[in-house]
C-alpha cells in the first residue's frame, strides 16, 4: 500500500492510495480532478473508488467530474450532501480494494456526516493509515461547525484515539505550524511541542508536507488529545475533559494568525460579493 500525498488548493491534501500488486488505486478527498488524473497516469494505476470524508467543497468538489470521466467509479461517504455519492457508508463498515482493507469511522462534529477512513493490509509490516479529513489534524482538530464538544471528545478518545498508536495520520489540511503555535501557547514548557514546531517550520520553509504524523506522536503535542493533562486543565481553568476541549476549541478559534496586509483586489472582490458562490458551497 503506497500513499501519494497531493497538495491542492490553498492548504488542502488529497491522497491516492495504490494497491501495488494490482496497480488499482483509491482516492481520498478528490478535490482537484485534473491534478489527480495526472498522477494516476504517471503512476500507471486504475482509479477504482473515491472516499470522501465530508461534503465541504474543498474535499468533495471533484467528485462529479471524476464520475463523468471514469464510468463506473464508486464514490463512498456518509453524507447525502456529497456530490456523485454512489455508496453511503456507516460506522465500522469495512470495504476491500484488492489487499487494501478500509474501516469507516464515523466522526460527526466538523460536519454532521464526517467519516474518517482507517486502512491497512493484512500481513503487511507497514503501519496502518488513518485519513482523518477535518476531524484530526497534526497538532489540532477541526472546527465544530455542525457538532459539539461532546462529539469531538468521543471522536478523539473513543474512536480515533483507540486506534493502534503506530497508525500514520494523513489529515485534510496543512495547518501544522499554526496548530503548534497555539499548542505552544497552551503548553509553553512542552519540549515535544517546541521540537515538532521547529521541524514543521523547516518543512514549511522547504515547501514540504508535514503529513503523516503518528497517533503516538499526536498524544505528545496535540492539545486536543491531551485534555486530561494538568497543563491543559490549568490553561483552560477546567477539569472535566469535555469542558477542557470546549474551552480549547474556543481559544483556538480566537487565536490570532500573524497579521498579513490584505490584498486590495481581494478586499474589493469580497465587498462586491464575488466570493459568495464559493463561500456558500462551503
Amino acid at each position: 500500500m503506497k500513499v501519494k500525498v497531493i497538495s491542492v488548493l490553498e492548504d488542502n491534501y488529497m491522497y491516492l492510495v495504490i494497491e501495488e500488486s494490482t496497480r488499482d488505486a483509491v482516492a481520498v478527498d478528490a478535490a482537484v480532478p485534473k491534478r489527480l488524473l495526472e498522477i494516476i497516469r504517471k503512476e500507471e494505476v486504475v482509479l477504482r473508488a473515491v472516499l470522501t470524508t465530508h461534503h465541504h467543497w474543498d474535499h468533495a468538489r471533484g467528485n462529479e467530474e471524476l464520475a463523468r470521466l471514469c464510468p463506473g467509479l464508486r464514490v463512498y461517504g456518509a453524507d447525502e450532501r456529497i456530490g456523485a455519492l454512489t455508496h453511503k457508508v456507516t460506522h465500522d463498515q469495512e470495504l476491500t480494494f484488492g489487499a487494501i482493507r478500509v474501516r469507516c469511522l464515523f466522526t460527526p462534529c466538523h460536519t454532521s456526516g464526517h467519516m474518517c477512513y482507517f486502512m491497512w493490509e493484512d500481513g503487511s509490516p507497514d503501519a496502518p493509515a488513518l485519513f482523518s479529513g477535518d476531524t484530526l489534524f497534526v497538532g489540532g482538530c477541526g472546527k465544530f461547525f455542525e457538532g459539539t464538544a461532546e462529539q469531538m471528545y468521543a471522536n478523539l478518545t473513543q474512536i480515533l484515539g483507540a486506534l493502534p498508536k503506530e497508525t500514520k495520520v494523513f489529515c485534510g489540511h496543512e495547518c501544522t505550524v499554526r496548530n503548534l503555535k497555539f499548542a505552544l501557547k497552551v503548553e509553553p514548557e512542552n519540549e515535544m511541542v517546541k521540537k515538532k514546531l521547529a521541524w514543521a517550520k523547516q518543512r514549511d520553509d522547504e515547501d514540504l508536507p508535514t503529513v503523516p504524523s503518528t497517533l503516538q506522536e499526536e498524544f505528545l503535542y496535540n492539545p486536543f488529545l491531551r485534555v486530561t493533562e494538568e497543563p491543559l486543565q490549568k490553561f483552560t481553568g477546567k477539569t472535566d475533559p469535555v469542558e477542557v476541549l470546549r474551552t480549547l476549541r474556543t481559544e483556538k478559534d480566537n487565536f490570532k494568525k500573524p497579521k498579513e496586509r490584505p490584498n486590495p483586489q481581494a478586499m474589493l472582490a469580497f465587498d462586491w460579493g464575488l466570493f459568495n458562490p464559493f463561500l456558500e458551497k462551503k
